[in-house]
């Protein structure tokens, strides 16, 4: 994807007489630390590329001399109902949808001093903090909340880590494993100080990108690293080998299973284009934070692979993905009639990449009809929360509320045929009834002993102090 060939896969777009109702965009973060020791952070690197992604759509969608602004978007200022920004609830990819917002919206007093200062009743002005800092709104999706799936598909997934793990039993990578052994075995004074890289084994086609990312941000950041002895050539062989290794595991065509994450990134996607069109465009601009291995999953199950094999390696620092709603016409509203709405796609590769445009579906077309791409699109997506879980067969505890009885009602079992739904309300009304036979328990003892109590049972609910006060609650 570094050198993503234009020849084959370009489709020339025109600027003429369309109008832009709407964007959907999913970035992958900027520069950060290396994966290999967990928790990896953006680097002020990695932060001021997701900043200038973020200030080259301004430039593209939002400015007053945008080619192709989006109509009616606030274009200073930030307006809550046109603006959806959402992330996983990692720091990386958080931080990294902040930067890009900040380069959306910058501090308005650079861009309108007018609408940066607010003036007061006794006459004196006030600026928000930081030269008008535009706090925009943006929704962390924690690992257990169901929202989390459009973003990152393949956590918590086991049907698609077993599915993705089976790559390493390929014919593929069996020969690549073979074939590269002495090539990675010449890195290992390379990567001597890496605690946990303490035997040959290690240095193999099984941990390509690892091996890859190690080097790769060493050679950036640490100026006494030996990994600034690895050539350019052989720093270019092991992204090389890092890409095939790191789409075989995110996608096969005859595996479906390898591939989820890009169809819950399709279903988030498309659902955020759905709202666009059924608010009229009221929400104009949308925002989702991910990962280069859902980026390639997608170009996999999107028919982009077939237009060129640059599609089959990794995605740049900071890269996008682009939908863009639109009309063929000049307009001033948004269309009575959806079916005059079009869908166009454009990746851009990094932050020195241009937004080109690329068919999607096979289709060979620059732009789909909305019903087109709408009924495309969810032939490739997991739109339902339910039909994840089942497709996963995840234990995450709000699957819980998917789990489908049916089969288990109907089937009995050897004790008798009861099914558990009646087992389950069997053993609640037991246990009902025990508690409503300790309860009278303990209220006729309350009775005979009222006498005696002392006058302080009640201090459980009147001296608990609220949290919110400050004090401490009482420990019970």
């Amino acid at each position: 994807m570094a050198k993503l060939s234009l020849i084959l896969s370009t489709l020339l777009t025109s600027v003429v007489a369309e109008t832009i109702h709407g964007v959907v965009v999913f970035s992958r973060h900027g520069d950060r630390t290396t994966k290999h020791y967990k928790n990896q952070q953006l680097t002020s690197l990695g932060a001021e590329q997701n900043f200038l992604q973020g200030s080259q759509y301004r430039e593209r969608y939002l400015d007053a001399d945008a080619p192709r602004q989006i109509l009616g978007i606030s274009e200073d200022e930030y307006v809550a109902s046109q603006v959806f920004a959402t992330a996983p609830d990692q720091s990386i990819l958080l931080n990294t949808a902040t930067a890009f917002l900040q380069g959306l919206y910058p501090p308005l007093e650079g861009l309108n001093p007018d609408l940066a200062t607010n003036q007061l009743n006794n006459g004196s002005d006030s600026v928000s903090p930081l030269n008008g800092y535009q706090y925009v709104v943006l929704h962390g999706q924690s690992n257990d909340a169901p929202d989390a799936i459009w973003i990152k598909g393949d956590d918590s997934c086991p049907k698609a880590a077993t599915a993705q793990k089976s790559f390493q039993q390929s014919d593929e990578f069996i020969q690549r494993s073979d074939e590269t052994k002495s090539f990675y075995e010449k890195f290992q004074t390379t990567l001597k100080d890496v605690y946990d890289y303490t035997s040959a084994a290690n240095f193999s086609y099984k941990n390509a990108y690892d091996i890859f990312d190690l080097i790769n941000v060493a050679r950036i950041h640490n100026a006494s690293s030996p990994a600034l002895d690895v050539s350019d050539e052989d720093l270019f062989q092991l992204r090389t080998l890092a890409d095939s290794a790191e789409f075989g595991t995110n996608y096969n065509a005859s595996q479906p299973d390898r591939e989820i994450h890009a169809k819950t990134l399709n279903a988030g996607m498309l659902t955020q284009l759905q709202q666009i069109v059924t608010s009229q465009a009221k929400l104009k601009f949308s925002l989702l934070a991910g990962s280069y291995d859902t980026m390639l999953a997608f170009f996999g199950v999107n028919n982009l692979i077939e237009l060129s094999d640059d599609f089959k390696g990794l995605p740049d620092y900071a890269s996008t993905l682009t939908f863009e709603l639109f009309t063929e016409k000049d307009a001033t509203s948004f269309p009575d009639n959806t079916d005059d709405l079009r869908v166009r796609f454009f990746l851009k590769n990094g932050t020195s990449g241009a937004f080109t445009s690329y068919p999607l579906f096979g289709s060979g077309e620059d732009s789909l009809s909305w019903p087109d791409f709408e009924s495309q699109m969810t032939e490739r997506s997991i739109l339902e929360v339910g039909a994840w879980c089942s497709a996963c067969q995840s234990d995450q505890p709000f699957c819980a509320a998917y789990v489908d009885n049916a089969s288990t009602d109907s089937k009995g079992d050897k004790d008798g045929g009861m099914s558990a739904l009646t087992k389950g309300g069997i053993a609640m009304l037991v246990i009902g009834t025990v508690f409503l036979v300790a309860g009278l328990a303990l209220f006729l003892m309350s009775r005979r002993k009222k006498a005696h109590a002392p006058a302080a049972a009640a201090l459980v609910t009147t001296d608990q102090k609220s949290i919110s006060s400050g004090n401490t609650p009482s420990q019970v």
